[in-house]
């Protein structure tokens, strides 16, 4: 007897500490707030991902959370890779394919890589924080997410495994004749000393126009009008591969995958780095195919670096009137809030704070389908210390220093001495690949979370629809007047005004369903009974918008009892809402 009994009590104790370790892994501070206590997909968000690491964490998501997280790919990039989505939502609650949509993609330009990243921080982030974080709940009940981490699967996975500078290839890896010669990307950068990284040459001259930072010995800096120089600066490591006389000439063809898209799209000799025409490459078309396949798409958001920057349309002075004043004030809504969220980032016109972009997938998401679309430049070097240098980039030593001070020099490569076999006796040295564009690790997963909280803002925002109120009135002969009000509880309207004025997408529909409907109308002003007869399809009434934080009030005219009759919303932004009489 005693053995059962001390079995019990064991029993007892450790559920009892099974119940304590679990009440404090969530309430006594084990869990930094903020952050997912026992995540089920464990990843560290201080390292950056190749394709296969990628392709593991979207397929292991989805395994944690079948009724959260789907997998499937939007199509094949150049190199045959499959283009990832992840679509999240709550599968339980409502019509996934039904509910306001939020497309995010990252890592467009391939040199530009945290946006990859950051789009795999916001789907972890969503899924793992579904059942502990009640916002999160709500939100995934009410919206959709298609999470796209890389559009440029074929050019980051080049950046990442081989010999590249900070700023190659920006393209992807369709191979051109750069300098004419009838071969194809055969003049590349080259890893002179086989150390792994792509740094700057320098040769000693009395004739140069450089020299080194007597405050720092790895930067260099022009020399004052008034003084000799001691270096001449020979552009990145490479060798004459071809014999032409030329280094570096011929690198990964040269195109701007960002410049490939529909809107007010410019050939090369007006905009560099167009191609033959809209949509030549493989993984714009993928990306435009699936949007065009979901219209219930209202929010989107693409992820770039650098310099710390909400980017929202235009990003040429001729589309400015495009962007008229009722869709900026949403665009100013979200930006200032972003200014908040993320300290050192700026909320910017692309055209006008930035420079002009012909073709860009901003405004062919914008103009081109009607979705309130930012792009955010990530980093920025007023994060290294904390404020912005009062110098430019080139007059400060803001890299070098947090280089030297927080990341023990590792961020360069120090100049080192080398016999080039045309350039003769050389230094090579400088800052290595996933500096000064790129996020230092410990500093990634903080401005992951800014920018996912950036994003998550806008999406919460996308319209929702209900219908509030319903109202009967006893008419004479048998008649009855119902009168119906549907709001939109949120800032962005089920279609933007530019929408509006181009019909890119259809109104919405108001139906009164289960009742013999004889006449519908649009309640203009119900103080003085000022409606607007829909003479066709009375039952259901076409509005051309619900604007945010707003409401439409409908009306119709009934013959006969009044059954469970049911009002029903039909947005495809908006989504599906509808409230039985």
């Amino acid at each position: 007897m005693k053995k059962y009994i001390s079995l019990f009590l064991l029993s007892c104790s450790l559920g009892a500490a099974a119940q304590e370790k679990t009440i404090n892994d969530d309430l006594t501070g084990l869990r930094a707030i903020g952050t997912p206590a026992s995540p089920k997909v464990k990843i560290s968000w201080n390292h950056y991902n190749d394709y296969a690491m990628i392709t593991r964490f979207c397929q292991d998501l989805a395994k944690a959370y079948p009724d959260l997280v789907k997998v499937e790919s939007i199509g094949k990039s150049t190199q045959g890779k499959d283009m990832w989505v992840l679509t999240i939502s709550d599968f339980k609650s409502g019509n996934v394919d039904r509910k306001p949509g939020f497309y995010i993609d990252g890592n467009i330009h391939s040199n530009e890589i945290q946006g990859t990243e950051v789009a795999m921080y916001t789907a972890w982030y969503l899924a793992e924080s579904f059942n502990s974080v009640d916002f999160i709940k709500q939100l995934l009940k009410d919206k959709v997410f298609y999470i796209v981490p890389t559009i440029n699967p074929d050019a980051r996975e080049d950046f990442l495994k081989n010999p590249n500078t900070p700023h190659s290839p920006r393209s992807g890896m369709l191979a051109f004749d750069d300098d004419g010669d009838g071969k194809a990307d055969e003049d590349k950068f080259d890893d002179l000393d086989g150390d792994g990284n792509i740094v700057m040459m320098r040769r000693k001259t009395p004739y140069g126009r450089w020299k080194v930072d007597c405050d720092n010995p790895q930067r260099m800096i022009p020399a004052k009008p008034d003084e000799k120089g001691e270096y001449e600066m020979l552009g990145y490591e490479g060798i004459d591969n071809d014999g032409d006389g030329a280094v570096n000439e011929d690198l990964i063809g040269y195109y701007d995958p960002n410049r490939d898209w529909g809107w007010n799209w410019q050939p090369d000799y007006i905009q560099r780095g167009a191609l033959y025409h809209p949509g030549t490459l493989a993984e714009t078309r993928n990306v435009k195919n699936f949007v065009y396949a979901h219209s219930n798409i209202a929010g989107a958001q693409s992820y770039h670096n650098n310099g710390g920057m909400f980017l929202r349309g235009p990003g040429a002075e001729e589309d400015a009137g495009f962007y008229v004043p009722q869709d900026g004030a949403v665009y100013d809504y979200f930006g200032k809030i972003g200014e908040k969220i993320n300290p050192g980032y700026k909320y910017f016109v692309i055209y006008k704070d930035l420079y002009t972009v012909y073709g860009g997938e901003i405004d062919w998401l914008a103009l081109g389908r009607g979705v309130f679309t930012f792009s955010t430049e990530l980093f920025t070097s007023s994060k290294l210390f904390g404020k912005q240098s009062e110098e430019g980039r080139g007059q400060n030593n803001d890299f070098e220093e947090f280089s030297k001070n927080l990341l023990f020099n590792d961020a360069y490569v120090a100049w080192k001495p080398f016999k080039h076999p045309q350039y003769g006796d050389i230094e090579i040295g400088g800052p290595k690949k996933n500096y000064t564009r790129n996020h230092p690790g410990f500093m990634l997963e903080e401005d992951a979370h800014r920018n996912m909280a950036f994003t998550v803002l806008h999406a919460s925002q996308m319209p929702k629809l209900e219908v509030s109120e319903i109202r009967q009135k006893a008419l004479a002969g048998g008649f009855t007047e119902v009168t119906a009000v549907v709001t939109n509880a949120k800032v962005i309207p089920t279609h933007s005004a530019h929408d509006l004025k181009y019909k890119i997408e259809r109104p919405d529909y108001i139906s009164l369903k289960n009742a013999n409907v004889v006449a519908g109308m649009i309640v203009e002003n119900e103080d003085i009974n000022l409606t607007k007869e829909q003479k066709y399809t009375p039952q259901t009434i076409e509005v051309s918008n619900i604007s945010g934080m707003s409401a439409v009030k409908v009306r119709w005219i009934v013959k006969g009892k009044l059954d469970k009759a049911t009002v029903e919303v039909d947005s495809q932004k908006g989504g599906l809402t509808s409230k039985t009489l």
